[in-house]
Parts: C-alpha cells; sequence; structure tokens
C-alpha cells in the first residue's frame, strides 16, 4: 500500500511537516560536510552584521554560520522543522521567527538575507516569487545583500512531447520531475518503499524562474544584481549550470 499524507502532520507546516521533518537531518547529500562548508564559507565572507536566513529548515546552515561567529536569525514556515534547530547543539544561537517569508516581517535590520536549496521555487506564483524579493529588500540596511540559491530547470533532457525526467533511482526510491514549460511549473515526485513494503507518495510543487526573471524581480525590490555564480565555489554561470547562486544588493540612496 502506497500512502499520499501522514495523518499526524499539521497542514500549518505546509510542505515540511513533521513526517518530513523527522528525517530531514539524515547523513549525506545536502547535510555532507563538502555541500555545507562551503556554503557557510561564502555566507560568513558575505556578511557584515546581522544576517537572516528565510526558511531556515533546521539549522542546516544556519547553526555553523552561527558558530563562527555571525549572528544569525531565522524565518521559517514550518514549526515541526523549526523545533529542531532549537534541539541542536548551537541552535540556541539562531532566534527562529515563524511565518511565511513573502510577508512575515523580523525585527531588526540585516546585512545580508539568504534563501538557499531551491527553497524560492517553493513559493509557486511569479507574484508570491516577487513578494520574496520585496520582503527580503525590507529587511536589508542600505547596501545590504540578499542571495538566492537555486537550480535551473534542465528542460534539455525532455524529449519532444515529454514532460517528466527521472532525476534519481535506487532500492527503495524513485524521483521523477514533471514539467509544465508553459507555466514555468514542476512537481517533484517521490516514491519511497520500506524494506517492509510499505510505500509512500510524496509531490512537491515548483515554479521556476530564470535567472533574468529573478533580476527583473530584484529591480522590482529595488536591488540590483551585484554577483552571479554557478555554484558556491564561485566559479562562471555556463550553459551547462545546473544551477546558480545570486546575490542582489539594495540600492543606497543618494
Amino acid at each position: 500500500m502506497i500512502s499520499e499524507t501522514d495523518t499526524g502532520d499539521d497542514p500549518a507546516d505546509g510542505w515540511f511537516p513533521e513526517s518530513v521533518a523527522a528525517g530531514y537531518d539524515a547523513p549525506g547529500g545536502a547535510n555532507a560536510p563538502e555541500v555545507v562548508t562551503p556554503a557557510v564559507d561564502v555566507l560568513e565572507d558575505l556578511a557584515d552584521g546581522p544576517v537572516l536566513e528565510f526558511a531556515a529548515g533546521t539549522g542546516r546552515i544556519a547553526i555553523p554560520l552561527a558558530a563562527r561567529g555571525v549572528p544569525v536569525s531565522g524565518l521559517e514556515l514550518s514549526r515541526a522543522m523549526a523545533d529542531r534547530i532549537a534541539g541542536k547543539p548551537g541552535g540556541d544561537a539562531v532566534e527562529v521567527t515563524i511565518g511565511d517569508m513573502t510577508k512575515t516581517r523580523v525585527p531588526g535590520e540585516f546585512s545580508l538575507v539568504y534563501l538557499v536549496y531551491n527553497t524560492i521555487s517553493n513559493v509557486t506564483t511569479q507574484d508570491g516569487q516577487v513578494d520574496v524579493f520585496r520582503n527580503a529588500a525590507t529587511h536589508l540596511r542600505p547596501g545590504g545583500l540578499f542571495l538566492i540559491e537555486v537550480g535551473l530547470p534542465e528542460l534539455r533532457r525532455l524529449p519532444p512531447g515529454q514532460d517528466i525526467v527521472p532525476f534519481a533511482m535506487a532500492p527503495g526510491y524513485v524521483g521523477f520531475d514533471q514539467y509544465d514549460v508553459v507555466r514555468q511549473e514542476f512537481t517533484s515526485n517521490h516514491v519511497t518503499v520500506s524494506p517492509e513494503g510499505e510505500g509512500r507518495f510524496r509531490r512537491i510543487p515548483f515554479r521556476y524562474a530564470w535567472p533574468a526573471e529573478m533580476d527583473l524581480m530584484a529591480r522590482i525590490a529595488g536591488m540590483r544584481l551585484k554577483y552571479r555564480w554557478a555554484d558556491w565555489d564561485r566559479s562562471e554561470l555556463t550553459a551547462e549550470s545546473t544551477k546558480h547562486v545570486s546575490v542582489w544588493e539594495r540600492a543606497v540612496p543618494s
């Protein structure tokens, strides 16, 4: 039997309820030191005072960044995810506000707001994504920076007439994306089967936006592009890049 939802989850936690949060810190993948450390290195370098993480999750980035002496605040929609931060060593250094990154205001003024690991795409309308940029700008001091890390859609992998691209296949797990190229949307689908034969199906909707579109969103919010890289190593973005790390700067009044 394959179930699609967990009846113990709180709908207020959105796409990252307790059933997801419980396994979010599994070793490897996005939690591997070779993934986390380069991101923290760049964020530490860009920070010039307090910083704010939109969608702080379970503290994957916020806690090691705070451990380097950077004052870190977090904004997170899912209480199930945010509760993990407080329970981790060093988590007490990160003050987390529960709220929506399209509109919730966190007290303070920040040198850097950052949003990593594709989470801008969890906002599934263009207006909503513009609101994220606007909300980031309201938290920034003049000259402050807004950083986004997000994947680039692999549309070139779609054969003519096909809208599904598999991205992972392993014992007990299959993952595939389904694209709607007209609406700039895709759904990430995850099928897992335990050794006991219990299956789970999880579907998460996303909206992708090209870097040029994000530059326009930034301009609407009063920011301009400062840096754009293919990864945290600050390598050049090319036609073969699968993601980008972009940094916009809030205008300084003349």
